[in-house]
């Protein structure tokens, strides 16, 4: 799996903290997307960039679903075979079916990269933030509770879990604290059903997770002001500037 890690470095569109950088997020778009188009989305949702006096925000772009590492170059299913930026494969759009572990497990190493680049310029793994928007939520989910539980929490919009998910049972047979999950779920969303968020949420918290879970009505696969405002002061809670931590 190293190997393939080495072979992929992401293309990362790059938001700098306006003042010391002292954490980090790290936000997936939305299968069929880009880093760059799930920032300019935000900023369109937002009426402005969304910025921070000391996080510096990371949009990793995924790579082509035909370029995911030399072991397996395929198509993205649900495309019927299309090409697609995607960051892992699935059977079909469900949370009724196995998972695509295979090509989630060989993304999960090389976003530890990513993290790992972060944690080599001085922020700990404590001051990193991992989350995205759909496909990139379950991404999230995946790279954080099966692999980077020390990382400051996870976010996941309009977000679901297999319900035999590789999550359910790393947590499972984990003994350590996750990190906590917000979530946020569109109640019109009619590709990924807001039950299936729902399901997602109670499943993580009845295996220990801390978990925010929060409904937008008349809300479809999509972002929302107000979603993202909820988000960015969540943000703040779980890594929060030099003056709030003095404080506390």
């Amino acid at each position: 799996m190293a190997s393939v890690s080495g072979s992929v470095r992401l293309q990362r569109c790059i938001v700098s903290p306006a003042g010391r950088h002292s954490a980090s997020l790290i936000f997936l778009h939305g299968s069929g997307d880009s880093g760059q188009g799930l920032r300019k989305w935000i900023q369109q949702v937002l009426n402005q960039e969304l910025t921070f006096q000391h996080i510096k925000i990371i949009y990793p772009t995924a790579p082509p679903s035909s370029t995911v590492g030399p072991s397996f170059v395929r198509p993205y299913t649900p495309m019927k075979g299309g090409i697609s930026n995607v960051w892992f494969d699935r059977f079909k759009i469900s949370n009724d079916c196995p998972e695509h572990l295979e090509s989630i497990n060989v993304m999960c190493q090389v976003l530890t990269d990513l993290i790992e680049d972060e944690v080599k310029s001085g922020i700990k793994k404590s001051r990193i933030l991992v989350g995205g928007f759909s496909m990139g939520g379950c991404m999230a989910m995946h790279l954080a509770y099966r692999n980077h539980q020390d990382v400051a929490g996870v976010f996941a919009l309009s977000s679901f879990l297999n319900k035999t998910s590789a999550v359910y049972q790393a947590l499972r047979d984990g003994d350590g604290v996750p990190p906590e999950l917000f979530q946020c779920h569109g109640a019109a969303d009619e590709l990924v059903l807001h039950s299936w968020g729902e399901e997602t949420n109670s499943m993580l918290r009845s295996l220990g997770v801390s978990t925010k879970f929060h409904s937008f009505p008349g809300v479809y696969h999509e972002l929302s002001r107000a979603e993202l405002e909820n988000l960015k002061s969540w943000i703040l809670t779980k890594l929060p500037g030099e003056v709030e931590r003095q404080r506390e």
